[in-house]
């Protein structure tokens, strides 16, 4: 049976080959495409590599296939430099592959500085050891090549899976894991596992050779041991390897839609401070200039003995003026959370004066909103509840929150006439889709005529706490 299994791999053994070198191949080519080079992630600056490792490995493992044809069609010249083509590529690939992992342990202290350089000096000792002084002293094509490449694999596709391994997990420990983003952080773990195994599987089945430990831990032993033939756990490990790395790269995407998600908020946070200081200047502000003339005025009129006491209030109203001069010439201070009920409850007790409202709160614990994210929370609220009163006709309102499967709901719910299905959406409504989507939530209003409409806003847990670490509800 064993027999049996051995002569049908190594009978379609081209076919796996080719398969193997287009898994890696592929997965070269679609890193190269995900490469983002103005991301934050470090990351981003050391995909080139995995992706220059992925392509030339398909081109080394393609190079098993074409060369025997090549040499069987122009005869044996050209074997002596093909051989060392395939050699070149199998050991720049795996250069390539070192270098991916030396950049993902930036940054470097002081004292290790050094280590970026060291694929290229591993290389250039293979080139010339191994490789270079291999030609020349080992008389046999064939010795050479397996000499060369078992070196290869020893000295540089080893380490570089290593580190490679131990750079992807120190990325998520540093800079993933952050991003509260669990699935990616899985990803990045099975690609350092895909690559820890790929490491293993290369340094065991290497060429046999008449040194330790090739001698011992060869593909023959592998192969007499495992049944199956090295290139299929290579393969293996390059599918994994593919699909995790192809799952992980959407960290990008996300990091993406967050830095525009803080853009819009900016922006939208830029243009409510330009109207707060200018509705400031033109109102609070000149009516205190005008209590300040006011009392320059009444200052002429006093009594001596009042004199005083007017000096006192021109001194107060200058430093009202003070202060709001210094409002208007700096942004508003940024707390890092704020108390959410305690943030909406006056606008509720507020609009209790008009009509009956009952709250319920149903979750164990609150999220940890931003100002900036509480005070879109309160105009949609405010703007919910002013939509009741001034269109619904309903006496009664409830305002539910909660936590349902990692999302956190308001409710606001009604019981009045409902909203017409011939009614065009206001300024209100699109003013509440609009805070939805800066929260980076949805909004799903029901109404039926007569029984009344529910608007409920939908936030994923991951965007409320970003970048605050996720609660659970």
């Amino acid at each position: 049976m064993v027999v049996a299994i051995n002569n049908w791999f190594t009978a379609n053994s081209p076919l796996f080959q080719f398969f193997y070198g287009q898994v890696f191949f592929i997965m070269g080519i679609s890193i190269l495409f995900q490469t983002r080079q103005n991301s934050r992630l470090n990351l981003a600056r050391s995909l080139p590599w995995l992706a220059g490792f992925g392509i030339l490995h398909g081109l080394y493992e393609w190079g098993d296939i074409f060369i025997p044809i090549q040499v069987a069609a122009h005869g044996m010249v050209f074997e002596s430099v093909l051989d060392s083509i395939h050699l070149f590529i199998q050991a720049l690939s795996f250069g390539s592959l070192f270098q991916f992992g030396t950049e993902l342990m930036r940054p470097y202290s002081k004292n290790w500085r050094w280590i970026r350089f060291l694929p290229t000096i591993v290389f250039l000792v293979w080139l010339v050891g191994p490789f270079g002084a291999g030609f020349i002293f080992i008389n046999n094509l064939e010795d050479w090549h397996s000499f060369a490449n078992t070196i290869s694999r020893y000295m540089l596709c080893v380490p570089a899976c290593v580190f490679s391994s131990i750079g992807l997990v120190r990325q998520v420990k540093i800079q993933i894991r952050q991003m509260n983003l669990p699935q990616i952080n899985k990803m990045m773990i099975t690609s350092a596992s895909a690559l820890a195994f790929y490491g293993i599987v290369e340094g065991a089945s290497v060429p046999k050779g008449p040194f330790f430990p090739a001698s011992i831990i060869n593909s023959d032993s592998f192969t007499a041991l495992i049944i199956l033939p090295p290139f299929v756990f290579r393969a293996m490990a390059g599918l994994v390897l593919l699909f995790a790395m192809w799952r992980a790269l959407k960290v990008f995407n996300i990091e993406t839609e967050r830095i525009i998600h803080q853009m819009e908020i900016g922006q939208v946070i830029t243009t409510e401070r330009e109207r707060v200081a200018r509705d400031l200047h033109d109102g609070a502000l000149q009516q205190v200039y005008a209590s300040g003339l006011m009392a320059q005025t009444l200052s002429k009129h006093v009594a001596k003995e009042n004199t005083a006491e007017v000096n006192l209030l021109m001194q107060s109203i200058d430093q009202a003026v003070e202060k709001l001069r210094t409002f208007l010439s700096q942004d508003n201070p940024i707390m890092e959370s704020v108390d959410l009920i305690g943030a909406i409850i006056p606008i509720i007790e507020e609009a209790r004066r008009n009509i009956i409202i009952d709250t319920f709160w149903n979750t164990k614990k609150m999220p940890s909103l931003t100002p900036d994210q509480t005070r879109h929370f309160k105009a949609f609220i405010s703007e919910a509840i002013s939509n009741v009163i001034r269109h619904s006709k309903s006496s009664k309102a409830e305002i539910s929150l909660f936590c349902l499967k990692n999302h956190f709901h308001l409710q606001v719910k009604d019981y009045g006439q409902g909203i017409s299905a011939s009614a065009d959406p206001g300024y209100g409504l699109k003013n509440m889709r609009d805070r939805a989507r800066l929260l980076g939530g949805t909004l799903k209003i029901e109404s039926t005529p007569n029984e009344g409409t529910t608007v409920d806003l939908d936030l994923p847990m991951e965007e409320i706490n970003a970048p605050h670490q996720t609660i659970s509800c």
